[in-house]
C-alpha cells in the first residue's frame, strides 16, 4: 500500500500558547467541522508529510528543530490521522480497512437507541448572517458602559429586594403551583433562547463563525445550544473565555435587571413575569451551567481557564490508566505526561463527573418514574445503570484482557485478585449475621387515653401509678364543641316538652301526633347521638390494670390538643418487646430465637426470645413511636392520622425471660440485636432489589 496523503480540504491553522510555552495548532476539517488541536512535535512530523518516508520524516525533524524524534512518533501521528479520518483512501485495500473501521463503529439499534436516548441534538437554523446583520446589537449589550451601568442596577435591585424580603419570600412560595411552574417554564426556554444568542453574538464578535443553533436532548430533557467550535481557533485564551462565559453573563444581566425591576414595579402580571425571569435566571440557568462535569458552559469555562482541550476525555484515559496501575502495577506509561499534582487532580476530577452523571441521569429517570408511568422510569434505570456502570466496566475489562499476559505476572495483581476472592467470599458466603431494628419495650396489654377532639381537662379520676377496676372513670374532658351540642339538644327538648304539656292543657292531646310530634322524636334522638358524643369524652378503664401519665404536668384546666395522649392503662399481662422488620429479615427469625434489647434507661441489657412473627404485614402501625417522623427506622407517610408504612414490615414479639430486672414503670425505646439464620449479605441486598423490582412492576 502507498504512502496516504493528507486530504488536500484540510486547514492547518496556529493555535494558543501551550501552558508550558510550546506553540500549538489547529486541524480544521470544514467537512465535518471538527477542530483538532496538535502540539509542536505533531505539527513538524504533518509539515513534512509530503516525504513519504517514514525515516526522512524521522531525519528532517531532527535536522531542522531541536527536537528528537523517532519512527514510533511519526506512527503515533499516522494513528492519529487514521482515527480522525483526515488521510485519503487511493486503493481498495485502505477503502476496505476503512469501511471495516466504520463498521465497527457501528452499533446495534438498541445501542443507538441508548446513546441518543441520553443525549443527541437536532440543528434547527444557520443562524451565522443572522447575527452578522445584528452583531451591533449584541456589542451594545457586551459593552463596558452596559456592564457597568447593569453593576449598579444589581447593587439597586438587591438592596429594594433586602427591603421588600418578606414579599419576596412569599412570592416564592406562591409559585409552586401548577400555574406558577408552567409560567417558570416559559421563563426559562425565554432565558435559555437568549444565552444563546449571547454565545452567538460574542462569537462574532471575536471573528468566529456560528454554523448553526438547535435544541438538544439531555435525557429527552430539551434545551437550546449553539455550535461555537471555531472559537478554538481564537489564540486568545481571555477572547475564548469570553465566548465560554457569554450566555452566562446574559443571564446574569437578565437576572440583575428583573429583580430591580420587580422591586420598582407595582402589583400586577408584569410585575410577576419579572419575578419568574428573576428566579430563574438566578437560580435554574446559572446552577445548571456552571456545572463543569456536564459539556454545558461550565465545561468549556474550565477548559479554557486551564487551557486544556477535551478536558473530559483526557482526563478519563488518566483515570482509567491510573486505575489500571493501581490495581496491576503494569508500569506502563501514562496517556500524557503531568506532573503528579496534575494528575491527582485529573483522577478526582474524572472520578467526580461519573459520579455526577450517574446520580444526574438516575434522578432524571426517578423523576419520569413518579411523574409518567413506572414502566419507563424503570427501564430508563435499567438503560442509565448499562450505560453508566455496565458498558465502562465490560470496556475495562476488554483492556485488561488484551494485558492478560502482564497482568499475570504481576504480584500487585495476584494480590488483588485474593482479595477481591475474600470479598466475594464475604459477599456470598452465609455468614452468622445478626438482625438488627428497632423496638418498643411495653406490657402486653396496654390501652392509651387520648382526645377524640379539642377539649379541656375538667379532672382527673386517678393518680398516676393507682390501680384502677375495669369501669371505672378516669377523666373527663369538656369539649366547646360537644357541650354545646348537649346544652342545644337539651334546650330543645325541654322547650318541645313544655309545648307537649301545653297542648295536655289546652285539650289538644287527643289530637292525631302533629308535626310536634315528629319533631319531638327527632330532637330526642339528636339529644342521645350528643350524650353518645360526650361519653367519648369520660372515658373509662376496659380492664383491670395500672394507670400511668402521658405527662406528669398535665392538670385539670389544660387544653388537650386531638389526639394527644393523656394515660395508658396498662394491663396485668407481661410486658413485652415490639418490632417490625422486613421480609427477607423476617424469613430469617423463628420461634424461640434469642435476642439481645439495648435502650439508654437501662442498666443492663434485657435478654428476650421471639414469641410471635406475623404472617401478614403490618399495613398501619399502631403508634409513631418507631417511625421516622419521630426519630424511629420505619418509613412512613401520614394518611388521615394513621401512619402507613412505606414497605412490607412484619410485627415480631419478644417475651423476657425469667429471673431479670425489668423496668415496668416506663415504655421504652431501644435497639434489638437478634440471632437469627445464617446469610449471605449478597443475597440479602439482591433479594431485597429483586423485591423492590417486582412490587414496583406490578399493577
Amino acid at each position: 500500500m502507498g504512502w496516504p496523503t493528507l486530504r488536500q480540504e484540510l486547514d492547518l491553522l496556529s493555535g494558543p500558547t501551550q501552558p508550558n510555552a510550546h506553540p500549538s495548532w489547529i486541524v480544521h476539517d470544514p467537512v465535518r467541522h471538527q477542530l483538532h488541536r496538535i502540539d509542536w512535535q505533531g505539527f513538524e512530523i504533518i509539515s513534512r508529510w509530503d516525504l513519504q518516508n517514514v525515516d526522512a520524516i524521522v531525519a528532517a525533524v531532527n535536522r531542522d528543530t531541536p527536537l528528537n524524534i523517532d519512527a514510533d512518533d511519526v506512527d503515533q501521528v499516522l494513528k492519529f490521522l487514521q482515527d480522525q479520518e483526515l488521510l485519503n483512501q487511493p486503493d481498495a485495500e485502505a477503502a476496505a480497512k476503512m469501511a471495516e473501521g466504520l463498521q465497527a463503529k457501528k452499533s446495534s439499534w438498541w445501542k443507538w437507541l441508548v446513546h441518543h436516548y441520553l443525549f443527541f441534538r437536532v440543528p434547527l437554523v444557520r443562524p451565522d448572517a443572522w447575527l452578522e446583520r445584528w452583531s451591533k446589537v449584541g456589542d451594545v449589550f457586551f459593552s463596558k458602559i452596559f456592564g457597568y451601568v447593569t453593576l449598579v442596577i444589581l447593587v439597586l435591585g438587591v438592596f429594594q429586594v433586602s427591603r421588600q424580603w418578606d414579599q419576596f419570600k412569599s412570592a416564592l412560595v406562591d409559585t409552586f403551583s401548577l400555574q406558577g411552574l408552567a409560567a417558570y417554564g416559559v421563563a426559562l426556554i425565554g432565558v435559555k433562547l437568549l444565552h444563546e444568542l449571547g454565545h452567538g453574538f460574542m462569537a462574532k464578535k471575536q471573528g468566529c463563525r456560528v454554523p448553526v443553533m438547535g435544541v438538544a436532548f439531555l435525557v429527552l430533557f430539551p434545551m437550546a445550544y449553539t455550535d461555537t467550535n471555531e472559537a478554538w481557533l481564537v489564540k486568545d485564551r481571555w477572547k475564548r473565555f469570553l465566548i465560554s462565559t457569554a450566555g452566562i453573563r446574559v443571564e446574569l444581566m437578565i437576572a440583575a435587571w428583573a429583580t430591580f425591576l420587580w422591586a420598582v414595579f407595582p402589583d400586577g402580571p408584569i410585575r410577576s413575569a419579572l419575578f419568574f425571569l428573576a428566579a430563574v435566571s438566578w437560580i435554574l440557568s446559572v446552577a445548571l451551567n456552571a456545572s463543569p462535569f456536564m459539556r454545558f458552559d461550565g465545561y468549556f469555562i474550565l477548559s479554557d481557564m486551564l487551557d486544556f482541550p477535551n478536558l473530559h476525555q483526557r482526563s478519563f484515559a488518566i483515570a482509567r490508566w491510573k486505575i489500571r496501575e493501581w490495581l496491576f502495577a503494569l508500569g506502563e506509561p501514562a496517556p500524557e505526561s503531568f506532573e503528579p499534582t496534575k494528575v491527582r487532580a485529573l483522577v478526582i476530577f474524572a472520578f467526580a463527573t461519573w459520579l455526577y452523571r450517574l446520580i444526574l441521569f438516575i434522578g432524571i429517570a426517578l423523576l419520569i418514574y413518579y411523574m409518567f408511568t413506572k414502566m419507563l422510569g424503570i427501564l430508563l434505570f435499567v438503560i442509565e445503570i448499562y450505560w453508566f456502570i455496565l458498558s465502562p466496566v465490560q470496556k475495562e475489562l476488554k483492556q485488561w484482557w488484551e494485558r492478560r499476559q502482564a497482568i499475570k505476572q504481576s504480584a500487585r495483581a495476584r494480590l488483588v485478585g485474593f482479595l477481591c476472592l475474600i470479598f466475594a467470599g464475604l459477599f456470598v458466603v452465609p455468614l452468622p449475621t445478626r438482625v438488627t431494628t428497632a423496638g418498643v419495650f411495653q406490657p402486653a396489654e396496654v390501652w392509651s387515653i387520648t382526645a377524640p377532639g379539642p377539649a379541656q381537662l375538667a379532672s382527673l379520676h386517678t393518680k398516676d401509678g393507682a390501680l384502677v377496676q375495669e369501669g371505672q372513670p378516669l377523666l373527663v374532658l369538656e369539649p366547646p364543641d360537644v357541650m354545646t351540642d348537649v346544652d342545644i339538644t337539651s334546650a330543645r327538648m325541654a322547650r318541645l316538652q313544655w309545648q307537649a304539656q301545653t297542648a295536655s292543657l289546652t285539650g289538644l292531646a287527643s289530637q292525631p301526633m302533629t308535626l310536634s310530634d315528629r319533631q319531638f322524636r327527632g330532637a330526642l334522638a339528636e339529644s342521645a347521638q350528643a350524650q353518645e358524643n360526650l361519653r367519648r369524652y369520660r372515658p373509662t378503664a376496659p380492664f383491670t390494670g395500672i394507670y400511668r401519665q402521658a405527662n406528669p404536668d398535665t392538670l385539670p384546666g389544660q387544653w388537650i390538643a386531638k389526639d394527644e395522649v393523656i394515660g395508658h392503662l396498662i394491663g396485668p399481662e407481661p410486658w413485652e418487646i415490639v418490632a417490625w422488620v422486613d421480609e427477607t429479615e423476617r424469613k430469617r427469625l423463628a420461634m424461640g430465637d434469642e435476642a439481645i434489647f439495648y435502650a439508654s434507661p437501662l442498666s443492663q441489657p434485657i435478654t428476650v426470645r421471639v414469641s410471635g412473627i406475623d404472617a401478614d404485614a403490618t399495613r398501619e402501625l399502631p403508634d409513631g413511636m418507631l417511625s421516622a417522623p419521630f426519630g424511629g427506622p420505619i418509613l412512613v407517610r401520614e394518611q388521615k392520622g394513621a401512619w402507613i408504612p412505606e414497605r412490607a414490615i412484619y410485627k415480631v414479639k419478644f417475651l423476657p425471660e425469667e429471673g431479670q430486672a425489668l423496668p415496668t414503670a416506663q415504655i421504652l425505646r431501644g435497639d434489638l440485636s437478634i440471632k437469627a439464620d445464617w446469610a449471605s449479605i449478597g443475597g440479602r441486598y439482591l433479594r431485597s432489589a429483586i423485591a423492590t423490582l417486582v412490587r414496583e412492576i406490578s399493577p
